[in-house]
């Protein structure tokens, strides 16, 4: 079966135990296996189809707990390496009253960021398979330039890219050193996928369907626009596909992204998708694929943290038989 290779940050999130708190005045956490990359593999391999994590641990309490956790949730941890150079990465994570978020890191650097392009093997990837990424590891660091020897070794077998910005502004120097890394990645990729609160920050544009245009860069060939519980719409190059979302009882939103697009690519995955065919698996299939991520990822809010609320693929599968919203 074709994989779905993810690179980059694996991390604690660090979750409070009471909601609608600023940060500095919670009390109390748990902690939760996290990291986008991470989400999306564990989703991916939670429906059934093979994942796998390419990133950098520490040696350390939290290293150990996150392998765990990712074998756990089906995910492949063999390329998963161990440092002493530095620890594992931390995220506290504060919760409005609806379940949006606040972001404090702990990684300077983090393990992850140590992860070198001479780690990366290319014969790991074969023709069909997905990497996908997002920017948190974009940062000026060994692991961008892994990210570009994965992503370069990866079209040369004839597999798939999938970009997620993801964006987390605190984790930068500057908006505009976030904004360039972006811009710089995301030709590189055959799809995209950005959120609305994303799409003006990362191309200055107010206007979607003008925004979403400038997108299509060089090998891009789709770009997934989410709306979170406005649901998603799915572009090509020549046609744009609609899909409402579902309405859960809202716990905590971290993951509900990463969830939809595990539940996106695991469809594709499903497919039998490769660079010459995205367009046309799309038009055929726009409905169920949109409609199976937009369930994913309304699934994962109705629980804590990330990893530990997805949903199995029976769970999406009852919600997508209840209907819409």
């Amino acid at each position: 079966m074709a994989k779905l290779f993810s690179i980059g940050e694996v991390l604690i999130d660090f979750i409070p135990l009471q909601k609608g708190r600023a940060l500095q005045d919670v009390v109390s956490f748990e902690r939760a296996p996290g990291g986008a990359p991470a989400n999306v593999a564990a989703a991916v391999a939670k429906y059934g189809n093979p994942a796998a994590m390419i990133t950098k641990l520490g040696n350390d309490a939290f290293g150990n707990f996150l392998i765990e956790e990712l074998k756990k949730a089906g995910v492949e941890t063999d390329k998963v390496l161990r440092t002493d150079e530095a620890n594992t990465g931390l995220a506290f994570v504060s919760l409005r009253e609806d379940g949006e978020r606040d972001f404090s890191f702990y990684r300077n650097p983090s393990s992850d960021l140590l992860l070198t392009a001479e780690e990366i093997d290319t014969n790991w990837f074969q023709d069909g398979d997905i990497l996908h990424f997002c920017s948190v590891d974009l940062v000026e660091s060994p692991m961008k330039k892994a990210h570009r020897k994965a992503i370069s070794a990866m079209k040369a077998q004839g597999g798939l890219v999938s970009f997620d910005p993801n964006v987390r502004l605190p984790l930068w120097k500057s908006e505009q050193a976030c904004r360039e890394a972006i811009l710089e990645f995301i030709p590189t990729a055959h799809l995209v996928k950005i959120s609305d609160e994303e799409l003006p920050f990362i191309t200055g544009i107010s206007n979607v369907e003008e925004a979403i245009r400038t997108l299509f860069a060089g090998d891009v060939q789709a770009v997934i626009y989410t709306k979170g519980p406005g649901g998603a719409e799915l572009y090509t190059k020549t046609s744009k596909y609609n899909a409402e979302g579902y309405r859960v009882q809202v716990q905590d939103t971290t993951g509900a992204g990463d969830a939809f697009i595990g539940g996106f690519l695991f469809q594709l995955l499903k497919r039998k998708i490769s660079q010459d065919t995205v367009e046309e698996i799309i038009k055929t299939h726009h409905k169920e694929i949109l409609a199976f991520a937009n369930a994913s990822g309304a699934l994962t809010t109705a629980g804590k943290g990330a990893i530990s609320s997805l949903p199995t693929i029976e769970q999406v599968y009852a919600l997508l038989n209840g209907g819409h919203a």
